[in-house]
């Protein structure tokens, strides 16, 4: 039965559309449904964080409606759908959120790329219904209708997600406060030299950064609130971001007994340890690899087509830099290996930092550029090992 069975797709953010965007390419033909527990809008998550400099809404951000995209990629694309259980052995689906309610839906292959859930923080205070999180377009559609006619946002996070906001927030002429819990920005991305940099470049454009602390309590106020961090300094705000992480997700799958992690484990072609279940993009863990980026994202959406096709294919990373969304001080980075052996070498003025992890015995294997030294990242790029294989 699970032969005559449709592909299913449970996601259609940028990896299940990526995905069978590719699978067209080879087989036009081969029944695909895809779930989703949104209104599948095809839309560049990247963009989401430059909505205000760029000048668009929500409505200007989408791409396509999931009917228009039904049509693109020849494929029945079911919306406010969720996945309740994986029945493995049946390679059946239980899903619910359809007007019939429940039901049970066959697969011949099933791809997971449904993403990951923001990270929630247990605050105090009765302000909760003022703290947004941005991880969809229909996260940000609800960020843009809260912030009309607001002007002071508050961001906790200060990693890549919260500097993109801040810069792209202060573009659209909005106070900008941002506080976390180290004292250097990006710290898991960035060498403290490069971080500096961005942070400065922030500062300058009138962001306000409040770090080596977290938020305690949000107490509303009217019609915002009132942020208490653990340091005792209070900030107003109307609007608070929250940017703390996100959470590969994991279930159902695990509860199906497919192995997980960090995330759902997938080998180089993407395959679970289940057969005929296979993930990619923000919910999959790579040969020990969790990597939340656009290439390495499509990357795996090329290999993973061909191996539905029948043409088994394992993902090849290429040396990847991951472009930071901050305009006023652009940077690139290529972090070593984590446990990579060696040291950061930089060349610094002002706002321009040229960094480069190097081995005991010279190797290149990382690198962080900002300002002007940001157009080396192509040149530097080709120095550097390709993400290798655990």
């Amino acid at each position: 039965m699970a032969d005559q069975a449709p592909i299913v797709v449970v996601g259609t953010g940028l990896a299940g559309y990526s995905l069978l965007r590719e699978l067209r390419k080879h087989d036009p033909d081969t029944p695909v449904v895809m779930l989703t527990a949104d209104d599948g809008t095809s839309y560049s998550k990247p963009m989401l964080s430059t909505g205000f400099t760029k000048n668009k809404d929500a409505d200007g951000l989408a791409q396509a409606s999931a009917e228009n995209m039904a049509v693109q990629l020849n494929a029945e694309i079911r919306t406010h759908v969720r996945v309740v259980s994986i029945e493995a052995d049946r390679h059946e689906l239980v899903v619910t959120g359809e007007p019939a309610g429940e039901q049970r839906l066959v697969y011949s292959k099933l791809v997971l790329a449904w993403g990951a859930e923001p990270v929630h923080l247990n605050l105090a205070g009765d302000g909760q219904d003022r703290v947004y999180s941005i991880n969809d377009l229909m996260d940000y559609r609800a960020f843009r209708k809260a912030v009309d006619g607001a002007r002071r946002v508050a961001i906790m996070g200060a990693g890549l997600i919260g500097c993109e906001f801040a810069n792209d927030l202060r573009n659209g002429g909005y106070e900008v406060d941002v506080i976390a819990p180290d004292h250097r920005v990006m710290p898991g991305l960035l060498p403290e030299a490069a971080a500096a940099a961005v942070r400065s470049e922030l500062s300058a454009l009138g962001v306000g950064f409040h770090l080596g602390t977290v938020v305690e309590r949000v107490d509303a106020v009217g019609d915002g609130v009132n942020l208490t961090l653990a340091s005792g300094e209070q900030i107003a705000a109307d609007v608070v971001i929250s940017a703390v992480g996100l959470r590969p997700r994991t279930e159902p799958a695990e509860e199906a007994g497919v192995q997980t992690n960090r995330a759902i484990v997938v080998n180089r072609a993407l395959e679970t340890s289940v057969p005929d279940i296979y993930a990619l993009g923000d919910c999959a863990e790579v040969d020990g690899h969790v990597l939340m980026y656009v290439l390495p994202l499509m990357a795996c959406a090329r290999a993973l087509a061909k191996t539905l096709v029948g043409e088994r294919t394992e993902v090849r990373y290429g040396v990847m830099p991951v472009m930071v969304k901050t305009p006023c001080c652009p940077t690139a980075v290529y972090p070593p290996p984590a446990d990579a052996e060696g040291q950061w070498q930089v060349e610094s003025e002002g706002r321009d930092v040229r960094a480069e992890f190097r081995s005991p015995v010279g190797e290149t294997l990382g690198f962080a550029v900002t300002g002007d030294y940001a157009v080396e990242k192509q040149a530097l790029a080709r120095k550097v090992p390709a993400i290798h294989s655990e």
